[in-house]
């Protein structure tokens, strides 16, 4: 197998466990459902590490809210996690999750 064909099919298993893809010729559709959902649970906490404040404001709604978020937006294979943290608090706030912040507030909640 080639290095290009090896890069395509590492990027089509990534599409499917982080972006609801279609399962990868070979591979079993039911076990990648099961290794999506863990991979997004577990950036669900990697993310409210990296954004304390944000998991702290949301308390015990953090984890429905971001599996919401998550299940209706899935993160890019090619994404940063900043910019998908961002994204996350706009959705937050345009659903009236967190209210709409203070001036100053913004740029805590949304690092970069």
């Amino acid at each position: 197998m080639s290095r290009a064909d090896l890069a395509a099919r590492q990027a089509e298993l990534l599409r499917a466990l982080l972006a609801s893809g279609p399962p990868p010729a070979g591979f079993d559709a039911s076990r990648l459902r099961v290794e999506a959902s863990v991979l997004r649970r577990k950036h669900g906490r990697v993310l409210a590490y990296q954004r304390p404040e944000l998991a702290e404001a949301l308390g015990e709604r953090f984890g429905p809210l971001f599996a919401e978020f998550n299940s209706a937006r899935p993160k890019r294979d090619t994404e940063r996690s900043g910019a998908y943290a961002d994204e996350f608090v706009t959705w937050l706030i345009a659903g009236g999750h967190l209210p709409k912040p203070r001036r100053g507030l913004v740029s805590r909640l949304r690092r970069r």
